[in-house]
């Protein structure tokens, strides 16, 4: 084993907007982990909300916390166990699965340790002590939840991994066919990568929303989409009206022309990224019987759904958490994206760089936008370490 440093400098959020730079003592490491010095994390929205409400939605943060777990790193020391088998070796490029879940229970036998109750996810308040997050200069972490990346992908396509299989984690709940016809709300990096997903494995055919049009023109530049939709949001007072202007806008997605001329019409997968009731209820009108809805994005806890539109033509409501044995695919992908050329390139999502944990509060302030000073989308932000 190589030697390391004893502590490790990181950002911890002790309130909202409230970031110090820590350098805290580094423990012995354990006989499965490897040591990596994180070298590239993208920020996620949840990163965002923590930072911003010291919470994420009903999860308070309850001891300082450093953010980040979309992350890849060069493995610089490796326990005891892991020198024996040899299954990564100090120099290794690898990508950081960062949920850790028990492998006991019986969801994790069953091959959904997803929802393994005792799971520890890096960046999140939802355990604790806190599994503290990337944004910080090296992390322990368990040898078999770190990926090793071909030579053609670098530090901050690892990091793109962790998002990415959400969405095929997604694409994969909703059964998708090929060549189906899909609807994505939200037109962010989870929405965009859903697209991706969809058109890479299915060939689907895409149509894209967001009330940002800058976002929107951004997936048709880049080929993420077939057809694209700038929401003009509306307000109302009581249910039947907001549910009114849902059915008008499915109405109106629906009338809708793909490239070769034909109408849109329901489709057969929505998947809604937002987690905004509109689009939820928007989702649900806007889906062809016996269809899936797919709920990829945290929003509104309690919402107001239109369920006789279930019912009454067997829609499925599919939830999504996370993702199960996705980073393999998510690696085959993203290679092919690089040395390939396969399309749409998903690494066009990294809108905006920043370099050293002095930057983490700029890197913070740009994620919670959706524009950047000069009015340019922010997709992605990344931290170089």
């Amino acid at each position: 084993m190589t030697s390391s440093p004893s502590t490790s400098k990181g950002q911890y959020l002790h309130g909202p907007q409230q970031l110090r730079l820590e350098a805290r003592p580094m423990t012995s490491i354990g006989p499965s982990d490897v040591r990596i010095r994180v070298r590239s994390t993208t920020l996620c929205g949840s990163d965002v909300h923590y930072f911003k409400f010291h919470r994420n939605g009903s999860i308070e943060v309850k001891e300082p916390l450093c953010g980040g777990h979309e992350a890849a790193g060069e493995v610089v020391e490796v326990g005891p166990t892991v020198l024996k088998t040899q299954a990564i070796r100090v120099g290794d490029i690898v990508a950081i699965e960062s949920g850790v879940a028990c492998l006991e229970c019986d969801k994790c036998r069953s091959g959904r340790y997803n929802i393994c109750a005792k799971m520890r996810f890096r960046s999140s308040g939802a355990s604790f002590p806190h599994f503290q997050g990337t944004l910080q200069e090296y992390v322990d972490h368990p040898a078999e939840w770190c990926h090793k990346l071909p030579d053609a992908l670098s530090y901050d396509d690892g990091a793109l991994l962790e998002p990415l299989s959400v969405c095929i984690h997604s694409v994969n709940r909703a059964g998708v066919d090929q060549g189906a016809r899909c609807v994505v709300f939200g037109a962010g990096a989870v929405g965009l990568l859903c697209a991706a997903v969809a058109k890479i494995e299915h060939k689907c055919r895409v149509v894209i929303t967001d009330v940002d049009e800058g976002r929107v023109a951004f997936a048709l530049e880049h080929g993420f989409a077939d057809v694209g939709f700038v929401v003009v949001p509306k307000k109302a007072d009581t249910i039947d009206s907001r549910l009114a202007i849902a059915r008008d806008l499915a109405l109106e997605i629906g009338k809708l022309k793909w490239p070769g001329g034909e109408d849109v019409g329901r489709v057969d997968h929505v998947f809604e990224c937002t987690g905004v009731e509109s689009c939820v209820q928007t989702s649900i009108y806007a889906t062809e019987n016996g269809g899936n809805v797919v709920l990829v994005g945290m929003g509104t806890a309690i919402q107001t759904w239109p369920v006789a539109e279930l019912t009454g033509r067997e829609i499925n409501v599919v939830s999504v958490w996370r993702y199960v044995n996705c980073y393999p695919r998510a690696i085959e992908i993203m290679n092919a994206v690089k040395s390939h050329a396969l399309k749409p390139d998903v690494t066009k999502l990294i809108t905006h760089r920043f370099s050293g944990l002095e930057s983490v509060p700029h890197a913070y302030d740009t994620a919670s936008k959706t524009r950047d000073a000069e009015s340019k989308p922010v997709i992605k932000t990344v931290v170089n370490l």
